[in-house]
């Protein structure tokens, strides 16, 4: 049961969720899109949200701002979501157009207030749970593709509802996270995408 508990903190760990909400946007979305422009976006993703932050991870622990990967002390957090604040940025920039892919683009505008959040309560020393804010925005995102293309993806809710209470019962069992900080962090990370909303659905 530790084993189980434990794997969803690696499973949906907050660095695979960008690149799993536009996953599933490629799954889901009814458009054509051609492979060579899905394959080079979801590669530009994968680097700046996931390559880059664990490289920049070892380079702040060799020089000892952080101590482990969980960042579990406050202080730790705020140089890491700063430079996710600015990857996030990077991508809302460089990768995706408002007018071409107007899901995508407002998906990690909403992951960039989400992270500004994060990291304002960092500064009030205060902890979100930064694994339930990215599984809880990935899950609001999956069933706002589903109302707007109207395709079903209950099963894939289902499966994400799942997850959430995965992920909740593992920072619980590990004791990283208190109730307060995953109620907390699950609103930080469906709120943003709810209010995004206006803007695509």
């Amino acid at each position: 049961m530790n084993r189980f508990l434990s794997f969803a903190a690696y499973l949906f760990h907050p660095l695979l969720m960008p690149l799993l909400g536009a996953v599933l946007y490629y799954v889901v979305t009814p458009r054509f899109i051609e492979p060579e422009i899905m394959e080079a976006r979801l590669f530009s993703i994968a680097i700046i949200t996931l390559f880059i932050p664990i490289i920049v991870f070892f380079l702040l622990k060799n020089i000892g701002v952080l101590s482990s990967i969980h960042l579990q002390n406050v202080k730790e957090r705020k140089v890491p979501l700063m430079a996710q604040c600015l990857l996030i940025l990077l991508i809302i920039k460089m990768v995706f157009d408002p007018y071409e892919s107007p899901e995508l683009y407002y998906f990690f505008v909403a992951i960039l207030f989400s992270t500004i959040t994060a990291l304002i309560l960092v500064l009030l020393q205060f902890k979100v749970s930064l694994h339930q804010m990215g599984i809880a925005g990935v899950t609001m995102f999956l069933i706002a593709l589903g109302v707007h293309f109207k395709v079903n993806v209950l099963v894939g809710i289902g499966f994400f509802f799942i997850a959430n209470g995965w992920v909740a019962s593992s920072r619980l069992h590990t004791k990283s996270h208190n109730a307060t900080e995953l109620v907390i962090g699950f609103f930080v990370g469906i709120m943003p995408q709810i209010i995004m909303l206006n803007f695509w659905l």
